[in-house]
């Protein structure tokens, strides 16, 4: 029977070494189980739909469906599991298309253990990781959505994004402001609709971009 206390994993990579490299870096760890594997994207589609794992380690390269496929594919069933990406650093690229599909973050594949078991606590508890260079790639390519909006911003709206840039959940932002759930996701569409963003990524990279939050 599963733990409830611990954060669930699902390993995704064609290359049967990664997979297992990872799982020994993760199953030292008292918080954290990695609850199972799978080769391709197709598969771990299929894996995160049967196993419902909180956290999915994921490769963007991979024969067949690959990991950005994978995460599009995910986020249309509406699965739960927050996939961190694991790449190579000559994939900065590729990346980009992978956090704009959904990723919650990413970490190179020579992650040393200790900054590994970080990151998946960190997009486990709703924080968006996001290296320097990922970050100024990925606002690069932002191709200017949302600039010169932000004075449309209502106070509130504002007071909602710059807890969306410091990671927090709908729940969390509600809490903190004394509002509603679905008045925090009400506030949230209106922010990315005035911005012109697309989720709540490019919403949290937009304000740590104009000063607001984090």
């Amino acid at each position: 029977m599963a733990d409830p206390g611990r954060i669930r994993v699902l390993l995704v990579d064609d290359h049967q070494v990664v997979r297992r490299g990872l799982r020994t870096f993760l199953q030292v760890q008292d918080d954290i189980e990695v609850v199972g594997e799978a080769s391709d994207g197709e598969e771990g589609v299929a894996r995160a739909e049967e196993l419902r794992p909180d956290v999915v380690l994921m490769d963007v390269k991979m024969p067949g469906l690959d990991g950005i496929e994978a995460l599009r594919t995910l986020r249309d069933l509406d699965n739960p599991a927050r996939v961190l990406i694991v790449t190579s650093f000559t994939e900065k690229r590729t990346v980009v298309p992978a956090l704009r599909a959904g990723a919650a973050g990413y970490v190179y594949k020579d992650v040393d253990p200790e900054a590994l078991a970080r990151a998946v606590r960190s997009v486990h508890s709703g924080h968006v990781l996001l290296q320097p260079e990922v970050a100024l790639a990925l606002l690069s390519q932002d191709e200017g959505g949302g600039q010169g909006r932000g004075g449309s911003l209502t106070e509130r709206e504002r007071e909602v994004l710059a807890l969306i840039a410091d990671g927090r959940s709908n729940r969390e932002i509600a809490r903190a402001l004394v509002l509603s759930e679905k008045t925090v996701k009400t506030h949230v569409s209106n922010i990315l609709m005035k911005l012109d963003l697309a989720d709540r990524t490019q919403a949290a990279l937009w304000a740590v971009r104009h000063g607001i939050g984090a």
